[in-house]
Formats: C-alpha cells, sequence, structure tokens
C-alpha cells in the first residue's frame, strides 16, 4: 500500500529538519511507542503496539534513518514482528520552504503478513493512513510553537524593550539635571565638562 501527503509547519526547514533527527521526538510522534532505543546516529530500536483490526500488536524491530540530504530530504524505515504477524515500511520525507515556513511532504509504503494480513486490505490501509497521519501530524504538534509560547516571547521582549528605553529616560533625566546645576550654580568648568563628555554617558 502507498500513502501520501503534507503539512506545513511555521518554522524554518534546519529546525524541522533537525526535529525529524530527534530520538526523543520521533518517539513522540511514534503511534503506540513504548519504547525507542538509540544505537547509532541513525539506527535505533523500537517497540510499539496498535490495534488492528480485532487484534491489539505489539511490534518490536528496528528503525533507520537513510539516504539523508540535510536538510532536505531522508528516508525513514521500519520492520517489525509480533505474535499476530509482521510490518514493514518506509517513508520517503522531503522538506521544502514555503510561505516563510516549511512545507513537509511524505510518501509511505507499507507491507504487512501472518494473521493481522487476514483482516482484509481494506481494513490494513485505513489503518496504515491513520497511522500515518498521527506520526506527522504529532511531530507537526510537537515541534510548532504555539500561540501562548509566540505570545509570551513578544511579551518579554516588549518588556525588555520598555525597560531599556526606561533606563535610557532616566539616565537623559539625570544628565539634564547635572548640567542645569552646574550652569545654575556658575560651575562653569563642571557644565563644560559634562557638555564635552555627554556621548560618554550612554
Amino acid at each position: 500500500m502507498k500513502l501520501s501527503g503534507s503539512y506545513q509547519i511555521n518554522l524554518p526547514k534546519e529546525k524541522v529538519w533537525e526535529a525529524l533527527n530527534d530520538p526523543e521526538i520521533l518517539k513522540q510522534a511514534i503511534p503506540g511507542c513504548e519504547e525507542f532505543t538509540k544505537n547509532s546516529d541513525t539506527e535505533f530500536t523500537a517497540k510499539a503496539t496498535n490495534k488492528i483490526g480485532p487484534f491489539n500488536a505489539s511490534f518490536t524491530g528496528d528503525v533507520e534513518l537513510k539516504d539523508l540530504n540535510p536538510p532536505n530530504s531522508y528516508k525513514i524505515s521500519g520492520s517489525g514482528n509480533s505474535p499476530v504477524g509482521f510490518a514493514s515500511g518506509e517513508a520517503s520525507v522531503k522538506l521544502e520552504d514555503e510561505n516563510g515556513g516549511t512545507k513537509l511532504i511524505y510518501e509511505v509504503e507499507a507491507n504487512v503478513g501472518g494473521k493481522i494480513a487476514q483482516v482484509g486490505a481494506r481494513l490494513i490501509d485505513m489503518t496504515a493512513k491513520k497511522m500515518a497521519d498521527i506520526f506527522f501530524g504529532k511531530f507537526s504538534e510537537l515541534i510548532t510553537p504555539s500561540d501562548s509560547e509566540e505570545s509570551a516571547n513578544q511579551k518579554q521582549s516588549d518588556e525588555k524593550n520598555l525597560t531599556d528605553s526606561s533606563n535610557k529616560k532616566s539616565s537623559n533625566q539625570k544628565i539634564y539635571i547635572y548640567v542645569g546645576i552646574g550652569f545654575s550654580c556658575g560651575n562653569y568648568r563642571l557644565f563644560n565638562f559634562l557638555i564635552n563628555n555627554i556621548s560618554s554617558f550612554f
């Protein structure tokens, strides 16, 4: 069976690429994932349990990242066995710059065998599509900044700018006061010193 789809992610392509290679994010995105052990930078061992028709299948197998072309594309392949059958699949993932963010495009090809193959091609196709949608949907959700995070970051930036502006204004007021005191008191040496060195106070 073959599946395809795409997601728009409001992050630079490099950030999305980093997430695609992050074991913790992959673990959270894989449907039913219980274990995800890193064996190398591109090889992992995973355990996942999912319901396929009447079967509650618990698969243990290998996951591999290959054909890496950072930060543009790669393939993620996996195969596993369970008491009710086996499953294997491969997803080609491409990243494209689009609308100030990144468009993630995927094509998935999957195969199953054993008892779970007896539930029928239509049900297997529906389950595979659902799992692909869950994986890429969850992945996008995990790495996309929420509105509250963006608002908080903007608020912090605004507060910093306001503080810097207030500090500068306070410094300006102090300088003007000192200059006024020097002038009004007839202390022209102080007055001239402040005028000549005023730029160093900012």
